[in-house]
């Protein structure tokens, strides 16, 4: 099960890295205008949709867990861990009784956008190298 929901995490965390550069590529490719405006408004809405997906899927990840290993979550009782999982379930329930999926959506978020900007200054950059490697 652990495996399954590690997987999932990596494909979002892996949505998370690469949209913003298949958007960018995609822009620049239809020569549209303001295509720095358009970038950051669809990044900017990706971004916020895929980061509340990751950070509600980790907390939905952790009761899933611990269905699994026989955690009762309304009961907060132990009485279906079996002894060799109870150190990984007290780890699970110490997680979710931190800050609330949609706090951590936010700090997410706020950290997402110097990463849409060093994308698109990335990319404006290998235009440019790109331009002048032709011209030579």
């Amino acid at each position: 099960m652990e495996t399954i929901i590690t997987i999932i995490n990596f494909v979002i965390l892996g949505l998370i890295i690469s949209l913003p550069i298949l958007t960018i590529i995609r822009l620049r490719k239809s020569n549209t205008r303001k295509v720095a405006v358009k970038y950051f408004l669809i990044g900017l809405l990706l971004m916020a949709f895929l980061i509340s997906i990751f950070a509600a899927w980790g907390d939905f990840s952790n009761l899933i867990l611990l269905y699994h290993y026989g955690y009762s979550v309304d009961g907060m009782n132990y009485e279906n861990v079996l002894p060799e999982n109870r150190e990984r379930v007290d780890t699970l329930v110490t997680s979710l009784m931190g800050i609330g999926w949609s706090l951590k959506a936010m700090f997410g978020f706020i950290m997402t956008i110097p990463y849409l900007i060093f994308v698109y200054f990335g990319k404006m950059l290998t235009d440019r190298i790109m331009i002048k490697k032709n011209e030579a």
